[in-house]
């Protein structure tokens, strides 16, 4: 993605079934379940660089034992810094009492912290707001009564933050911050409460206050804990928890926006945001890796038992498009797939905008995330060439030189964007600030003929068009070519993402700017007063009224003006570009639907109170959030 964002997190859970003495016998170390982890989190850092954490919790230690341990990092190698430093714990344990201690799983359980059963990771990309210490996740909700702890981390984003909030005050409570995270798990911690305190009534009058603590961790219900808390979430998430007895969950939200991957044997369960983390931590087949449903939790009993269960009614699934596009990793054999689908299908479109002149058109890619789709483009090019060659052998009557060309053509393919090293701009005049802008891309010369070649240039997305306008344009005119015709692989950017992504204001979208213009120029801005006075008259309708603005044009006339918006006086190349469609977006991404940002097709009413709020902010000049 030329244009860089910030997006979903990483969540990572371990739980281990079996005695750590178990483990230490097997694979002859106390560190298994911590060298899972870290495989598990490494293979996600693509979903988290602004910091992480990790916490574990040991089930049935004695009173006066700490059982909870939690290191958290904002550090630029925080997975690597959090993971040294648990080691250390071990070596020094070693050093001070012994190599044998670490063959001694109760030993280890009784003396070291991150020796428990149960383990939470998370990788942390911040859409919004500081990022500190503070803010990365796990939470943690402490109470002297164990199982009413709780250690709460996720990929979720909530449209209706205010009103969780206000319900929590409605209830006697005081949170200590105004903000999803935290909103959520004193909203679940409330549960949590409520079940503690249910059972202990239950039982009062047949146990000892001590006795009762017992048989309220061997009884506590996650799922209803869950369904009681849910039920009134709006928005895209994937929360992991784990409460201070060793039960844990991963409940996902019912449209299935944000992915939640698991595995189990009768040695672990382990739960991630990706399936490649998994296959490489364990090493199994992709078939053994099962989705969470939609709506749906893994829980993970104290025991060690575990089960799926309904948390809230299921809606149609509509997961993030946008993972298959751009933010999971391409190594998941699905989303590999996918990506080269989405390159195929554009060649009709190539095709015409290059008036089918292969022999004069040389195709690239911007780096890195874009080279799937690519070969797919290429592998797109080859079919229609292909189809071309029967055409010709079997319809026509070619000469021999003709049938030599053209069984011996091939697209022209060449690498023609590179990304150099960061460079740091400290001048602070525009023209020259612009100037070091756009050496931030590099390119390969010698490759394009002056004044004949056109350049085809295949980038996964296209969110505000900045880096296309200062870098890569500049960098692609400086060989020369006849056109250059910017391909993104994803549909127009034209409506904010409330689930995550760090896309939450019309005005950075290039799409939405593109449409200001058109509106202009077609003597229609009152259309925009018009969708501001419907915003505004009704910020809780459930219609998203900003699809108006968007309706006077055709997908085409929006591109077109894009590439107007995006090529600067100084370009001598005709500049022209091409979006994927939506109807081919869902055909190369059947099982997700998600596509809210491109359609305005928001699952939730709080997408659609959203989408509204952001246009209203729009056009009263203020740039904040929505939600």
């Amino acid at each position: 993605m030329s244009d860089q964002i910030k997006h979903e997190c990483g969540i990572a859970m371990l739980r281990l079934r079996k005695p750590l003495q178990y483990y230490i016998d097997k694979y002859g170390s106390p560190m298994y379940a911590a060298n899972r982890l870290y495989v598990l989190m490494q293979k996600q850092i693509n979903r988290g660089q602004d910091g992480a954490g990790l916490a574990n919790i040991k089930i049935d230690t004695a009173p006066g034992t700490r059982y909870i341990s939690r290191y958290r990092s904002i550090q630029p190698q925080a997975v690597n810094e959090i993971f040294g430093k648990i080691s250390k714990k071990f070596k020094k344990a070693y050093k001070a009492n012994g190599d044998h201690v670490a063959k001694d799983g109760d030993w280890l359980k009784n003396n070291v912290a991150f020796s428990g059963e149960v383990w939470l990771g998370h990788l942390r990309y911040g859409t919004h707001g500081e990022n500190s210490i503070e803010t990365c996740h796990p939470f943690l909700r402490q109470n002297n009564w164990r199982s009413r702890n709780l250690v709460m981390a996720g990929n979720f984003n909530m449209t209706n933050v205010e009103e969780l909030f206000s319900k929590l005050v409605e209830l006697g409570q005081h949170p200590k911050e105004k903000t999803d995270t935290v909103t959520v798990m004193e909203k679940i911690g409330h549960f949590v409460d409520e079940e503690n305190q249910r059972i202990f009534d239950k039982y009062k009058k047949d146990y000892t206050n001590q006795e009762i603590t017992g048989v309220i961790e061997r009884e506590l219900d996650v799922a209803r804990i869950l369904r009681r808390s849910c039920r009134d979430f709006d928005g895209g998430y994937a929360m992991a928890g784990i409460i201070g007895n060793g039960a844990s969950f991963v409940v996902r939200d019912p449209s299935g926006i944000r992915p939640a991957y698991y595995y189990a044997d009768d040695e672990i369960v382990v739960i991630a945001s990706e399936k490649p983390a998994i296959k490489t931590a364990f090493n199994i087949d992709y078939k053994e890796i099962k989705e969470i449903q939609p709506g749906h939790a893994l829980i993970i009993n104290k025991d060690g038992s575990y089960g799926e269960y309904e948390i809230t009614p299921p809606r149609k699934k509509t997961s993030c498009s946008f993972e298959r596009i751009y933010f999971s990793r391409g190594t998941d054999p699905d989303i590999y797939s996918e990506r080269k689908n989405l390159g195929k299908l554009l060649i009709p479109q190539i095709l015409k905008a290059i008036d089918f002149d292969l022999k004069n058109t040389v195709f690239s890619y911007i780096p890195n995330t874009a080279e799937t789709a690519f070969l797919g483009m290429i592998e797109g090019l080859e079919d229609y060439l292909s189809a071309k060659r029967r055409e010709v052998l079997l319809e026509g009557k070619p000469h021999l030189g003709d049938i030599e060309d053209l069984l011996h053509f091939r697209p022209r393919v060449e690498k023609l964007v590179s990304k150099d090293v960061k460079l740091r701009t400290f001048i602070t005049n525009d023209s020259d600030r612009d100037e070091m802008v756009s050496n931030v891309y590099d390119t390969t010369y010698g490759v394009i003929r002056s004044g004949i070649d056109t350049i085809v240039v295949i980038d996964d997305s296209i969110v505000r068009g900045t880096t296309l306008e200062k870098s890569i344009l500049t960098t692609l005119d400086r060989l020369q070519p006849k056109r250059i015709i910017i391909v993104s692989s994803a549909p127009q950017i034209r409506f904010p993402d409330c689930y995550g992504i760090d896309m939450s204001k019309m005005r950075e979208f290039i799409a939405f700017r593109a449409t200001l213009e058109l509106l202009r120029d077609h003597g229609k801005s009152h259309i925009l007063d018009q969708v501001y006075e419907k915003c505004v008259a009704e910020p809780n309708s459930p219609h998203n009224f900003v699809k108006e603005v968007y309706a006077p044009f055709t997908d085409e006339q929006v591109s077109d003006k894009i590439g107007e918006i995006i090529t600067s006086p100084s370009i001598n190349a005709e500049v022209k570009v091409i979006y994927q469609t939506v109807e081919n977006l869902n055909k190369a991404c059947p099982e997700h639907l998600g596509d809210w940002y491109f359609t305005g097709d928001f699952p939730t009413e709080g997408g659609m109170r959203v989408v509204n709020k952001s246009f209203a902010n729009f056009m009263e000049g203020k740039v904040v959030r929505a939600y």
